[in-house]
């Protein structure tokens, strides 16, 4: 859809002798992008609806990224970096889609609340950050035995660092404890 309306406006400006060729490849290969990611973004909105119906799921694009952020109860038992079978159900969803755009990478970031770890997993995680990389590593790995190439994934934990809502109620915590999935541009 957003291919016809901007190749339209692209062309009668190049055939105006207004763009160069370069400017005009440019425009339609940024349309045919925009296209592509909304296609995507269509895909994975279809995929998750039951999820993003009961607010477990967000979808969203913005500036050539396309980020879906999963609330870690639908992936991880409380204070587990290991997704228990609700979550791999989840991801098994979108596997397929992630699949049709070899070229974009899948960064996985894993995010926490502010809430110390507790005693008994203290050992196996220091602290937040350990927890929330695991959790991306765990999700890295998934993908990876589902066939995603290992060349496009990567992980990172952010800890209690980048929190999207304050801390101080239990559904900001809630909300802070999630795993993000952020396709971008491969780069070269």
């Amino acid at each position: 859809m957003l291919t016809r309306i901007l190749l339209p406006a692209v062309l009668v400006a190049f055939l105006g002798g207004c763009v160069s060729q370069g400017t005009y490849n440019q425009e339609v290969q940024q349309a045919d992008t925009l296209a592509a990611q909304n296609k995507t973004y269509q895909a994975l909105t279809a995929q998750l609806q039951k999820e993003i119906q009961a607010d477990q799921v967000r979808i969203k694009q913005l500036q050539g990224q396309l980020t879906v952020t999963l609330i870690d109860e639908i992936l991880f038992a409380s204070g587990s970096a290991e997704m228990h079978a609700q979550g791999r159900s989840t991801l098994e969803k979108i596997i397929g889609t992630l699949q049709t755009v070899p070229d974009k990478r899948i960064n996985v970031r894993g995010y926490t609340d502010n809430e110390p770890i507790g005693p008994a997993l203290r050992a196996r995680y220091p602290s937040n950050w350990e927890l929330s990389t695991a959790r991306s590593s765990d999700v890295v790995r998934f993908l990876q035995a589902k066939g995603i190439d290992p060349k496009r994934l990567e992980a990172s934990g952010f800890g209690e660092y980048q929190p999207v809502a304050p801390n101080a109620s239990a559904a900001g915590r809630k909300e802070n404890r999630r795993i993000e999935i952020v396709l971008t541009d491969m780069k070269f």
